[in-house]
């Protein structure tokens, strides 16, 4: 049903590479062939093979550098007149702009793409920016708005029998189930992305849905040993891949692991790992999302709680700003149980002074 999954952004003279091909050796290779076409005047090659560069430096978390180089995209597609090259151009953008927490921009963006690449003919662009704007929706914890996209999405990607949409459509519902408590429901589509991933040979695509096998694992089945089993088989994925996004938050969903086992130490350790990482690339979700983490565990292991109660309260205004209001949500949850935790230890304390 599906065959092998490729890399559409991956274009021109580019696509040779793989979807598991490492990131340096993808920009190595689309910096080299910009030269080339940019030396030749060849404005439409320089435009495919500046959105692989735009793209690896996203993934790399190279903010900077991935912005500059999806502008010199589209602005190359335009002096080309490749509608499709431009729409192409636009998603990486919108793309970057929901990464690094501007999701206005994002939408504004994969919007154009996606009426850029239906304009230009190009149904994968279209897919992808839509997919783009659906999932800026559910990271922001608008559900019930994007989970028909969603759906319809994943309707097209099998019907066209594109694994690498495919799986991502599967974790996309997966994510949204989860987070509303549906586990079983969760666990079923990621499994399912897991093994569409791996028949098609998506390593990326895999080592996400492991990633959600773990959290349900670990929230559902308290099955701790088997969740760090499945991360860190998605760790050494994202490790020779150079996924820097993906390991940092491979290393925040380890954090929650450990925290729900109690292991608070150890979780607090790797909510710093991770926060140290996104604040890297500069990327405000997974490092407002690690802050959280690590409150608790501070908190957990005997912070003072006028600290916890400050920061928790900052936190809320900073994902309040950003627009997370599922991550917004967590917040007032962890509200919640740190000061039950807390006011239990003092009931106990009392009782034993008694």
């Amino acid at each position: 049903m599906y065959g092998k999954a490729f890399a559409p952004e991956y274009q021109g003279a580019l696509t040779a590479l793989s979807v598991n091909s490492s990131l340096t050796d993808v920009l190595a290779a689309g910096t080299e062939q910009l030269r080339a076409a940019e030396r030749a005047g060849q404005h439409g090659e320089a435009a495919r093979s500046g959105l692989a560069v735009a793209e690896a430096h996203r993934r790399l978390g190279q903010v900077g550098d991935a912005d500059r180089a999806w502008k010199a995209s589209y602005r190359a597609a335009r002096q080309a007149g490749d509608t499709a090259a431009m729409a192409w151009a636009l998603w990486s953008g919108g793309t970057l702009a929901r990464q690094r927490g501007a999701f206005a921009l994002a939408r504004r963006l994969l919007q154009l793409a996606a009426e850029l690449g239906e304009r230009g003919g190009d149904v994968v662009v279209r897919g992808y920016s839509l997919a783009g704007l659906a999932e800026t929706g559910r990271i922001q914890g608008d559900y019930e708005a994007v989970h028909r996209l969603h759906e319809q999405l994943l309707a097209e990607a099998r019907r066209r029998g594109e694994a690498r949409h495919t799986v991502w459509a599967l974790e996309g519902i997966a994510q949204i189930h989860r987070n509303t408590g549906s586990y079983d429901r969760a666990y079923a589509l990621f499994e399912e992305a897991a093994e569409i991933a791996a028949r098609a040979d998506d390593r990326r695509g895999h080592a996400w849905a492991l990633r959600g096998l773990a959290d349900i694992v670990s929230v559902r089945d308290g099955d701790t040993e088997r969740a760090l089993a499945l991360l860190s088989e998605a760790e050494a994925t994202c490790r020779a891949m150079k996924l820097s996004s993906a390991l940092a938050y491979n290393h925040k969903m380890r954090g929650n692991v450990l925290y729900r086992a109690g292991r608070y130490a150890a979780a607090r350790a790797l909510y710093e790992q991770a926060l140290a990482e996104f604040r890297a690339m500069s990327e405000p979700r997974g490092e407002a999302l690690s802050r959280l983490g690590l409150v608790k565990a501070r908190a957990r292991l005997g912070r003072d709680r006028a600290e916890t109660t400050a920061e928790l309260a900052e936190l809320a205004e900073v994902l309040e700003r950003i627009g997370l209001r599922h991550a917004r949500e967590m917040v007032t949850r962890a509200q919640e149980e740190l000061g039950a935790v807390e006011d239990a230890a003092q009931r106990a304390g009392a009782v034993a002074v008694r």
